[in-house]
């Protein structure tokens, strides 16, 4: 009896805990999914988060690298024409994040025209934030519009401020303002489109990560067709380069410049999804950039006997230029081979611009123009086929497909940016707003622009228009004078 009895008490126990588990497990498992989706949406919103707080980090370091432009400039032009090389690079980042705003940002990453060449919308960063029925909605999936245009806009200014160094000492201060105005919002926007923006050559599978093409040739032949247009500064003479006023002011802005590049380079990526990648650029960056110091600085004491620190400097610029768009296509070998060739390609071309009797104070043309357009070709020649969507450089079994596709992004942006930067100088050529007035080159672009010099202890601002020194009117020296 009584085991009959625990044996009811055992099954009406099963029945009743069947009965709550049937009662309850609905709402256990809609509150499990609530958690679950809940969870992936914290998980989600933390990656935005801390994407775009490497992106703002990434993006703060880009618009570092103005300044490393500005002391690199000022360090290898002569003493009269710093103070106007700093008020210009200054300006610069000033006029580019207007122009870029209105304009430039739109043709740069609007919606594509049918033809795949421009942006059409979000002119004045329209679409980056509206106002509904109380609330605050930012444009953009992921990292916002406002974060995107800040890093974009950090890149704009630099492909904007290479021209100056070429255009150094005796480019008119109204002509300046209105070429970077102009570059800023319409020369380089058009190719970040093609590129990055979703246009034609991004269609094509042009590569080129972080700009060797879109930043740097768009500046390099900017610089080179700006030089060419203003003759070179009075009284150079070809084969004798004026020295370098203070190697220790470009020498610092050198390494703002490396330091910088970490932030074009690895932030390039957008984002923190993948490690490995950053992992990746960032070595890549670093070896191109060792690589092209050494080339430089060995090549240059087999020519001259001398430890060139100029050349050295130039170098490395050379290894960054020449890796940064195949630094997340590239094995870091390849990265090391990229950067010797560039450290010598640099040398080769600055002479070969001095053969032609161009003046380029700091061999802009060289260091941007010429690597960038190297860089972009060895992606061609490199390309790893696991980091290139399987195809692979020429040198690692990959064809002449890759190279070729190269070659015609490379070739398109050399004749957009020759003929917008040509109808540009010419016009201001014609206008009188390319060239200084001729009274600078006898008292000083300094002087003349801005009424000051950087050193007025050495080079005293003048009471009637010349150089006084000693109570005599001179000229403004040359260096080394």
């Amino acid at each position: 009896m009584n085991r009959r009895n625990r044996l009811w008490r055992r099954l009406l126990a099963i029945a009743l805990g069947a009965l709550v588990l049937a009662a309850f497990a609905p709402s256990v498992n809609a509150q499990d999914a609530v958690t679950l989706e809940s969870l992936e949406a914290t998980t989600a919103g933390l990656q935005v988060s801390i994407d775009t707080t490497w992106v703002l980090v990434a993006s703060f370091l880009v618009f570092f690298m103005q300044c490393g432009f500005a002391m690199l400039e000022a360090g290898f032009i002569r003493q009269t024409a710093v103070v106007n090389a700093l008020v210009e690079n200054f300006m610069d980042a000033a006029l580019t994040g207007i122009a870029f705003w209105a304009v430039g940002f739109a043709i740069a990453f609007g919606t594509p025209h049918s033809s795949g060449l421009f942006g059409t919308d979000n002119f004045f960063l329209s679409s980056a934030i509206s106002f509904e029925e109380g609330s605050v909605v930012y444009g953009g999936t992921g990292l916002s519009v406002f974060v995107l245009f800040f890093f974009q806009f950090a890149f704009a200014a630099t492909a904007s401020t290479i021209a100056t160094g070429a255009m150094a000492e005796r480019t008119d201060f109204i002509g300046d303002i209105i070429y970077s105005v102009l570059v800023g919002a319409l020369i380089y926007p058009v190719v970040v489109h093609w590129v990055w923006g979703g246009g034609w050559l991004f269609q094509r599978g042009f590569l080129d990560f972080a700009g060797s093409t879109v930043v740097h040739t768009v500046g390099g032949v900017t610089a080179l067709i700006g030089a060419i247009l203003l003759g070179p500064r009075v009284g150079r003479v070809f084969g004798q380069a004026p020295r370098p006023h203070n190697l220790a002011l470009a020498t610092l802005g050198t390494m703002v410049l490396w330091f910088g590049w970490y932030g074009f380079n690895p932030g390039s990526t957008l984002g923190t999804g993948d490690p490995g990648l950053i992992g990746l650029v960032t070595v890549n960056t670093t070896l191109a950039a060792s690589a092209g110091t050494l080339a430089s600085m060995f090549l240059g004491y087999a020519r001259s006997g001398k430890w060139d620190l100029s050349l050295t400097l130039n170098g490395s610029l050379a290894g960054l230029v020449g890796i940064t768009a195949g630094c997340a296509f590239v094995a870091p070998w390849a990265s090391v081979v990229i950067g010797l060739a560039a450290g010598i390609l640099v040398i080769l071309v600055v002479d070969l611009i001095e053969a032609l009797k161009i003046d380029d104070p700091v061999g802009a043309f060289a260091v941007h123009g010429a690597c960038g357009i190297f860089g972009t070709l060895a992606i061609g020649l490199f390309g790893q086929p696991e980091l290139t969507n399987g195809v692979g450089g020429l040198l690692l079994g990959g064809g002449v497909d890759m190279l070729v596709n190269q070659a015609i992004g490379a070739g398109a942006t050399i004749i957009w940016v020759t003929a917008t930067a040509s109808a540009m100088f010419l016009g201001l050529k014609a206008i009188g707003r390319l060239r200084v007035n001729p009274k600078a080159d006898a008292v000083g672009i300094d002087i003349y622009e801005h009424g000051t010099t950087v050193w007025p202890d050495v080079l005293p601002v003048p009471e009637d228009g010349g150089m006084v020194k000693g109570g005599v009117t001179v000229s403004a020296p040359a260096v080394g004078d």
